[in-house]
């Protein structure tokens, strides 16, 4: 790797070139890279989500939901699946391995799902949804303060949805809460209105057909026949075959609108949002701006009307990396006073520190040429890197300003030094950057989120390198100006390098602690193992997660309320809340979505709409956490309000603890949930407890009596057909009105409206005209509001929010509720949610760490060209846990899986100065000096790159650790502490541990080797 600076020092003007260019494209590269949070992650999941009006949860498990799930089984990949039927919808979740084609999957579900179709109730198309980060909105406004709702509708569907899609990187603008529009058709059975011959004549009219074509001179034109339905009055105007009379004659026809199911406001006022999402390629901060930057513009279709910012990714995603620029330049700055102060020089500082800039450039490249953003990930990593990129850079500045002093020859002096130190430092970055590797095979989120990160420092480190060796020799060159020779006792310049060369400050007050551990070997080495035992029985005391709260300035609620609550009943309820939390300090924006979440993916993968949600935005200056605590206190004290939960927001995941809850059957599921539930309730570590096993919902029964309903020549299925028309409205087409496609539905004239009325519906027979209630019972009664089965098996999932940030408490707590409750005969609780997750990502980082081990282990081996001697520089790994684990606890930042990448960066950290110290120790020995001396004279000559290298490191991390800007940390800050408390612990050792452990072993075999000579007979 030397012949890199010499052929550098040959071609300077070229160097120089290359290194403006590789700023430039840099430069580039960094103004290009589209901003978002976290990587775009693909989660590996779809659903099935299919609507079947009318129908209750059981009916719906039993037609949909089962066939549906039971489908898909044999999907290649598939990893579970979960099917939850609700009242008029099901929605089966398929969840798959990390790394699953999910287009492939996607179209092997559709086939399965088209097999069974034939099966499942007719009118009812399923549709596979897939989720990923890209599609939740971007940003989300509302719209208040419209006079008339139905107009600012239109208007926003006519002119502001579509100003909105035509915006770069925008892929959809949809509108939340709006009302839709159907046609509407009451046969009037007085005039001779049959249904079946309206549904009938509408199958045969408004079809296109083709025709063929005709030729015709020197034209060849195709034949259509028939012409679309375009309006009500078209469908009015349809002859009913052989009466002599039209549609309209015996039923109305209408142009109306859907019935209400759903209701929105913001900050109290009814409103309609639009939901804005961007397209995968495209720069979330951009399209959040161009967006914003419209508003304005739109406002002026709609006169009166008030847009509100509800949801907005790009101003925390832009503090985020702004405060991670932040701490990035206030560690650069650190880093290169460090530099000044072991240096002394201006010149060697400069020359070191431009090696900062140029790597985190050339590394902007990299990071477009691979298709990532600028996220927290990525720029954390690069944070973090700023402290080690300029290590090459230091030993070799640090080496030339050894050797080039007095009237030395420029060129030969540098190119001495760094051919002395390019081995070195070249398989101390492989083992930095090696590392990683085993980041690739780790699945799940933890890989996909980390991935961008190991690439990223893997690339600054690898920059680093080919800098140290090729741009650091030339500044050089160009700016170093000769030291003072070095001087022996007798007045005669000494190579800095050589054994006799007189010892600086720094190591006159090093050799004798060097010495001492030497001499005692077995003392020092049985300190340093009882520091680390007692290190390691203090790891059980430090707080665990998964990866924390995000700290963003928005959180979702959800409401539930009794038994089949109505409409207005959930709005009266919601407005109540509403009002209490717009009060709470730091709040800013609560818009209440009643019927719906308001986003039909999140409704998708969390087991259907429904219910109360409310998103609320907080002052982004609050502490979040204080805020959700203040909203929660405030929503407890409200009366006859439900079950209120608080979820945290944010892209990173939950820190909920889901128990699972499977049993044979319908009651003894619910006396286990409950069991469990009041067990969890007890335990201090615990916040909230909630079930989604929902409470029996009230419903009306319509039990036939098939004997009297066979007298009046009826069956059951007869019965239940026409209660089902008259109830509800029959999809019997569509129809295209102002280029929008409407739904055609055929309804009872008299719908009815109490359970009387009911009774007393007209059912056609027969034998003439009867009364339901003389053929059937008409009563309430009581169903499961919604079941959910796990392949077949009826399931309920326990939620559990932790009290505090320590997840190990409170799984424990879990744990021990779990074995504590009494459940029923045949129930079964299990672990699920975030605890699963963060075990099976411990897990897999842990053997990443063994791989990672293994790998510098090799490269150690292919380094030293010995077996032994990477094993003693390998020991200086578990002690590098003692630093990390102790500053975990002192700080009270919990160990997560953003502390597990610092500590697998730290492998390769910690071994980094003890190769550049062996390596050394190893080149005195070869000239024939002892082990013993060898190791004082290597390690006393090392000791200024180690403590600057160390410290740079540190003080470049420090900033983050202590998270200054508040902002972004929630990764980068358990990160930052674990290297740090690594690095100070790991550089005590390099510096004392280390070379006791290499001068007892060593010098054990120069001992045996001496003996084994002494003994042999001279010749």
């Amino acid at each position: 790797m030397s012949q890199l600076a010499v052929l550098s020092l040959r071609n300077r003007a070229l160097i120089a070139l290359v290194t403006i260019v590789a700023a430039v494209f840099g430069g580039l590269a960094l103004t290009s890279l589209k901003q978002e949070l976290i990587p775009s992650i693909q989660f590996p999941q779809l659903a099935v989500v299919s609507n079947y009006p009318g129908a209750a949860p059981e009916v719906v498990e039993n037609e949909l939901s089962t066939p549906i799930e039971t489908a898909v089984q044999g999907v290649p990949g598939l990893e579970s699946s979960t099917a939850t039927s609700t009242a008029n919808s099901s929605i089966v979740q398929a969840s798959f391995r990390y790394g699953t084609d999910l287009a492939t999957a996607e179209q092997k579900i559709t086939q399965a799902i088209g097999r069974v179709k034939s099966t499942l109730p007719t009118g009812v198309e399923p549709q596979v949804v897939a989720a990923s980060v890209d599609d939740l909105p971007v940003i989300q406004l509302a719209v208040t303060g419209f006079a008339d709702a139905n107009d600012a509708q239109r208007r926003i569907e006519q002119s502001v949805l579509p100003r909105f899609k035509d915006l770069p990187g925008v892929n959809a603008a949809t509108l939340v809460g709006g009302q839709g529009r159907r046609v509407a058709i009451t046969p009037d059975a007085a005039k001779g209105g049959s249904p079946q011959a309206i549904t009938d004549a509408l199958k045969q009219n408004g079809v296109l057909l083709p025709g063929g074509q005709i030729t015709q001179g020197d034209r060849t034109l195709t034949v259509q026949a028939g012409s679309k339905l375009t309006s009500a009055d078209d469908i009015a105007s349809i002859p009913l075959v052989g009466t002599g009379r039209k549609l309209g004659d015996v039923a109305k026809v209408e142009l109306t609108a859907d019935p209400v199911t759903s209701l929105s406001r913001v900050n109290g006022k009814p409103a309609l949002a639009i939901a804005v999402t961007k397209l995968h390629d495209a720069n979330t901060v951009e399209v959040s701006k161009a967006v914003t930057g419209l508003v304005p513009s739109v406002q002026g279709d709609l006169p009166g009307a008030t847009f509100t910012t509800v949801f907005d990714q790009a101003p925390y995603i832009q503090q985020s990396i702004e405060s991670l620029a932040q701490e990035g330049l206030l560690g650069l700055g650190f880093a290169v006073l460090i530099i000044l102060v072991f240096l002394l020089s201006v010149r060697s500082t400069l020359v070191t520190a431009i090696s900062i800039p140029t790597s985190v450039l050339i590394t902007f490249v990299g990071i477009q040429a691979f298709g990532y953003s600028l996220n927290i990930l990525t720029l954390g990593a690069l944070t973090i890197a700023v402290g080690r990129v300029v290590d090459d850079s230091i030993v070799v500045i640090e080496n030339i300003k050894r050797h080039y002093v007095g009237d030395a020859d420029k060129g030969d002096s540098i190119r001495l030094a760094v051919r002395e130190v390019a081995a070195a430092i070249t398989a101390s970055t492989v083992t930095t950057v090696a590392v990683f590797l085993p980041i690739a095979f780790v699945g799940d989120m933890t890989g996909e989120l980390f991935r961008p990160f190991a690439l990223t420092v893997t690339i600054a480190m690898s920059a680093s390198l080919f800098v140290a060796l090729t741009i650091v020799p030339v500044l050089a060159y160009w700016f170093l100006r000769p030291g003072k020779p070095l001087l022996d006792k007798d007045g005669r310049a000494v190579d800095p390098e050589h054994q006799d060369a007189p010892p600086t400050k720094l190591q006159k007050s090093y050799i004798p602690v060097l010495s001492w551990t030497l001499k005692h070997s077995w003392t020092t080495l049985t300190l340093a193992v009882l520091v680390l035992v007692g290190t390691l029985a203090l790891a059980p005391l430090m707080k665990v997660n998964f990866l924390g709260d995000s700290g963003q300035n928005t959180f979702t609620m959800t409401q539930k309320l009794g038994e089949a609550p109505s409409l207005p009943a959930q709005d009266a309820a919601a407005a109540k809340v509403e009002k209490v939390v717009k009060d709470v300090k730091g709040v800013d924006t609560v818009q209440v979505s009643i019927g719906s979440s308001g986003s039909a993916l999140r409704d998708a993968f969390r087991g259907g709409g429904g219910g109360i949600t409310y998103s609320i935005t907080t002052d982004s200056g609050a502490d979040q956490q204080d805020v959700r605590d203040r909203v929660q206190q405030a929503v407890a004290g409200i009366k006859d309000a439900g079950v209120l939960t608080i979820a945290a927001g944010g892209e990173a995941g939950s820190n909920d603890i889901k128990a699972d809850v499977t049993a044979p059957d319908a009651k003894t599921l619910t006396a286990a949930t409950d069991a469990l539930v009041a067990q969890l309730r007890k335990a201090k570590e615990v916040g909230q407890v909630t079930s989604n096993l929902a409470a029996s919902t009230p419903y009306l029964a319509v039990r036939v009596d098939r004997a009297e309903a066979a007298k009046h020549g009826l069956s059951e299925v007869a019965v239940g057909t026409i209660v089902s028309r008259t109830m509800r409205p029959e999809q019997v087409g569509t129809v295209e009105i102002d280029s929008t496609a409407l739904k055609v539905y055929l309804q009872a004239g008299n719908v009815p409206a109490s359970i009387a009325e009911l009774r007393a519906l007209t059912v056609p027979s027969a034998t003439g005209p009867v009364r339901l209630d003389k053929i059937a019972a008409v009563e309430e009664s009581a169903g499961p509001a919604s079941i959910t089965t796990q392949r077949g098996q009826r399931t309920a999932t326990v939620t559990v929010t932790p009290a505090g940030d320590d997840l190990s408490a409170a799984s424990k707590a879990v744990d021990a509720a779990i074995r504590d409750a009494k459940l029923p005969a045949g129930a079964k609780a299990s672990i699920g949610g975030v605890l699963t997750q963060q075990q099976s990502a411990f897990e897999k980082l842990g053997l990443a760490m063994l791989a990672a081990i293994l790998i510098v282990y090799i490269v150690m081996v292919a380094t030293f060209r010995s077996l032994r001697q990477p094993l003693l520089l390998l020991v200086s790994v578990p002690f590098a846990a003692t630093g990390a684990i102790l500053l975990q606890l002192v700080s009270g930042v919990p160990l997560g899986v953003a502390s597990l990448i610092g500590v697998l960066m730290l492998i390769g950290i910690v071994v980094t100065n003890a190769i550049v110290l062996i390596d050394l120790v190893n080149q005195y020995r070869r000239k024939g000096m002892s082990a013993h001396d060898a190791t004082i004279a290597g390690a006393a000559r090392r000791l200024r790159p180690i403590i600057m290298t160390a410290l740079a490191t540190i003080f470049a991390l420090v900033p983050m650790a202590l998270g200054i800007t508040g902002h972004g940390g929630f990764i980068s800050q358990p990160l930052a502490i674990v290297v740090i408390g690594g690095l100070v612990s790991s550089t005590f050792l390099t510096l004392v541990v280390l070379p006791t452990l290499y001068n007892l072993v060593e010098g054990a075999r120069e001992r045996r080797a001496a003996n084994r000579a002494a003994r042999e007979p001279v010749a």
